[in-house]
C-alpha cells in the first residue's frame, strides 16, 4: 500500500460523526459481551461492592491496516508451530538443559521445573498434552527487503487470551463495513474500506473445539462407580477479561453439550480431590454449589491463571498446581509446556549459530516450512560474559533498537531502548542470565487509528499493530503422537506509536481487527 493511504487513514470523522461512531461502538460492545470488569481505578470496590458493573473492553473504531502477505504467512505456519511446540515438550532433557541456568537465578522458573520433578517421580498419569497457542506478531521493513516481513515477538503457551473478544472486533468492525453510505453508523468514504473486507475470525470455535477434543480423547470416567465428566476452566481472583473466557465456555456448553465450572486457582484444593484408592488417579471436581455427593471428573484443565508469579501467593498454590499436574486430567498446558514458552527457548531456537534446533526438532517437515519458520525469528541475544548481546545490551546507542525481556507472561514486564543500560547495571550481573535481548521490530509505516478506551475515553493518533494467530493441538507425550493440530482465529492488538508494550489486560492496548492490503 503507498503510503500516502497510510497518511490519510483512519478517514476523517466530524464531530457528529464521532459521536455516533462511538456511541454505537459503546452500545454494541454491551449488546453483544465486548466487555470487561473495570479497573479498580475506574471503580471502586466500594462503589461496586458486589461485583455487577462492567464496561467496553478497549477497542479501536476503524480496523487497521495489515499486509496480506503476513497475514496469510502467520496462519499458514500456526501448525508448524504448534508441532514445534509440541516437539520441544516431549524433549524433557533438552528443557532441562535450557533450563539449567534459569533455575538458579529464577524462583518462579525453578518452582516450575520442582512441580515436574515431583510428578516424574511419581510417574505422570496423563500422557496426552493439549496446546492453546497463540503466535504474535509484526510487519516488518529493513532495507534488505522490499516488502514487510512478518516476525514474531512471541509464542503464547499458557492463557492465550482474547479469542473470544476478537471474534467480536471483528464482527463489529463488520458490521460498520457493510453500513450502506449515509447511514449514521456508517464509515465517511477511504478506499482501504470500499474495497476490502475484515477476515473471518473463527476463534471461539476453534479454541472450544480444541478444549472438546481433548474432553473426548480422554475417554470415558476412570473412577469407580463411574461419575459425569466436565471440562475445568482454573481463574484468577478478580478476573476483569471474564467475558473472553465465557465466549468458549458458553460454545463448549451450548455446541459441544460439554459441562464446564469455573474454579478460583486458591480454591483447588478445597472443591477438587485425587482418591488415594485408584491408581487412575482421577480429579474429582465437587462442585460447592451442587447438592451433597454431587461430583464430576475432569477430563481437561485449562489454565486461565498460574502463569505468573503473582498467582503463586503461597506453598499453598504451588501445592495446587502439582496436585493438578499429577491427576490424570489432561492439562492446558502441562508444566513442561508452560515452560518451552519461556523467553529463552525462543532465544535458543533463533540463535543462527551451533545446533540446528529447528530442523532436529522437525525432520520430517518440510525444509522450506522449516527455512519460512526461521525467517520469522527476530534476532535474540543471551547476556552470556562473552556473548555478542551483553556487548548491544550495555552501549546505549545499540540499546535503543533492543528490547530487554524476561522469561514472564502477561505484559508489562520489558526493559526498552536506552533504559537497558541503566537497568541492567542496576541488578546483580548474576541474574542478567535471567533476561534475553531481542532487536526491535520497525512497521512499515506509522499508521494512525481511534481508540474507545474502557474508561469511555477517545485517544486518536499514530498507532502500531500486534496479530496473534491461535492454533490448538493434541499429542501425546510419551511417543509425540498428534491427535490434532488445528490453525483458526486470530487477535489483533494496537497500541500508541510511543508506547512500548502491548498488553490490553494491562491496560497498553485496544483490541482491534485488520483491513488487509
Amino acid at each position: 500500500m503507498p503510503d500516502s493511504v497510510y497518511e490519510d487513514y483512519p478517514p476523517t470523522l466530524n464531530p457528529a460523526q464521532k459521536e455516533s461512531l462511538v456511541r454505537t461502538v459503546k452500545d454494541w460492545a454491551t449488546q453483544n459481551g465486548l466487555m470487561v470488569r473495570p479497573a479498580p481505578t475506574l471503580i471502586l470496590k466500594e462503589s461496586d461492592p458486589h461485583g455487577v458493573l462492567a464496561t467496553n473492553a478497549p477497542v479501536t473504531l476503524f480496523p487497521s491496516p495489515f499486509p496480506r502477505t503476513c497475514f496469510e504467512e502467520a496462519k499458514a505456519l500456526q501448525t508448524a508451530y504448534n508441532k514445534l511446540y509440541a516437539a520441544i515438550t516431549c524433549n524433557e532433557e533438552w528443557i532441562g538443559k535450557i533450563m539449567e541456568d534459569l533455575i538458579d537465578v529464577d524462583d518462579f522458573i525453578s518452582n516450575l521445573w520442582k512441580v515436574h520433578l515431583a510428578v516424574q517421580k511419581e510417574g505422570y498419569a496423563q500422557t496426552l498434552s493439549l496446546g492453546l497457542f497463540r503466535s504474535d506478531y509484526m510487519a516488518h521493513t529493513s532495507s534488505s527487503s522490499p516488502g514487510p516481513q512478518l516476525k514474531q515477538v512471541e509464542f503464547n503457551t499458557i492463557s492465550s487470551s482474547f479469542g473470544g473478544l476478537s471474534s467480536l472486533v471483528a464482527s463489529l468492525h463488520s458490521e460498520l463495513l457493510d453500513s450502506p453510505p449515509g447511514h449514521p453508523i456508517a464509515y465517511p468514504p477511504h478506499p482501504l474500506l470500499s474495497s476490502t473486507t475484515v477476515p473471518e475470525n473463527p476463534a471461539v470455535e476453534t479454541l472450544s473445539a480444541g478444549l472438546a477434543g481433548a474432553h473426548t480423547a480422554y475417554g470415558p470416567s476412570k473412577s469407580t462407580p463411574s461419575v459425569p465428566t466436565c471440562v475445568l476452566f482454573v481463574v484468577q481472583e478478580g478476573e476483569r477479561n471474564i467475558f473472553d473466557q465465557l465466549a468458549l465456555s458458553r460454545q463448549l456448553t451450548k455446541v459441544h453439550k460439554i459441562p464446564v465450572f469455573r474454579l478460583l486457582s486458591s480454591e483447588v484444593l478445597d472443591h477438587t480431590s485425587i482418591p488415594n484408592s485408584n491408581p487412575s488417579r482421577p480429579l474429582i471436581y465437587h462442585p460447592p454449589h451442587a447438592s451433597e455427593g454431587i461430583a464430576f471428573e475432569v477430563t481437561t484443565v485449562y489454565f486461565r491463571c498460574f502463569y505468573t508469579p503473582a498467582d503463586y501467593k503461597t506453598d499453598r498454590d504451588w501445592e495446587a498446581r502439582t496436585h493438578l499436574e499429577r491427576s490424570a486430567a489432561i492439562k492446558c498446558p502441562t508444566v513442561l509446556n508452560q515452560l518451552t514458552g519461556s523467553k529463552i527457548v525462543q532465544q535458543v531456537l533463533a540463535t543462527p549459530t551451533g545446533p540446528d534446533h529447528l530442523t532436529s526438532f522437525l525432520a520430517d517437515t518440510d525444509p522450506t516450512t522449516i527455512s519460512r519458520l526461521r525467517n520469522t525469528f527476530a534476532p535474540q541475544y543471551d547476556l552470556s560474559l562473552d556473548g555478542q548481546g551483553r556487548e548491544l545490551a550495555l552501549n546505549p546507542s545499540t540499546a535503543t533498537n533492543h528490547v530487554l525481556k524476561p522469561q514472564r507472561e502477561g505484559g508489562g514486564n520489558n526493559i526498552y531502548k536506552t533504559a537497558i543500560p541503566d537497568f541492567l547495571r542496576s541488578i546483580p550481573e548474576k541474574e542478567w542470565k535471567r533476561w534475553i535481548l531481542m532487536e526491535l521490530i520497525t512497521p512499515p509505516a506509522t499508521a494512525k487509528n481511534v481508540a474507545l478506551r474502557s474508561d469511555g475515553e477517545v485517544l486518536g493518533g499514530g498507532v502500531i499493530g500486534e496479530l496473534g494467530v491461535y492454533g490448538t493441538i493434541l499429542w501425546d507425550q510419551a511417543g509425540g503422537k498428534i491427535h490434532h493440530n488445528e490453525q483458526g482465529g486470530w487477535l489483533m492488538r494496537t497500541k500508541a506509536k510511543d508506547v512500548n508494550e502491548g498488553g490490553v489486560a494491562t491496560g497498553f492496548s485496544s483490541l482491534d481487527s485488520v483491513v488487509l492490503f
